[in-house]
């Protein structure tokens, strides 16, 4: 095979690789991820790609006595869900590339 044919094969892999990654970033952002924290009092939900769609408190979470035991069940709900969001995303891309290292794409996904 020609070095032309072999450009032309790595041009068409890239290209369908383009394709793929663009049909990963449209199911991610159908999907979601809903997070529980305080025993259900703070819920989260994130799209496949991190970003926050919702977040539920229970009005027995709102305590102004205790405004920080609140901030804090916001901060881990919305921390797990992003972080399990950014699981299912690299594991999507490491699907998509057939287990081949990729940069960091959950940037070029944002």
């Amino acid at each position: 095979m020609d070095k032309e044919n072999q450009l032309q094969q790595l041009f068409q892999l890239g290209q369908q690789m383009q394709s793929r990654l663009a049909e990963i970033q449209q199911k991610l952002e159908q999907e979601t991820v809903t997070v529980s924290s305080g025993g259900g009092l703070v819920d989260v939900t994130v799209d496949g790609k991190g970003t926050i769609r919702s977040i539920r408190i229970d009005p027995s979470a709102v305590d102004p006595t205790d405004v920080e035991m609140l901030e804090d069940l916001v901060v881990a709900a919305v921390s797990e869900a992003q972080r399990r969001s950014y699981e299912r995303m690299e594991t999507e891309m490491r699907q998509a590339t057939g287990g081949m290292p990729m940069p960091d794409l959950g940037s070029l996904l944002r």
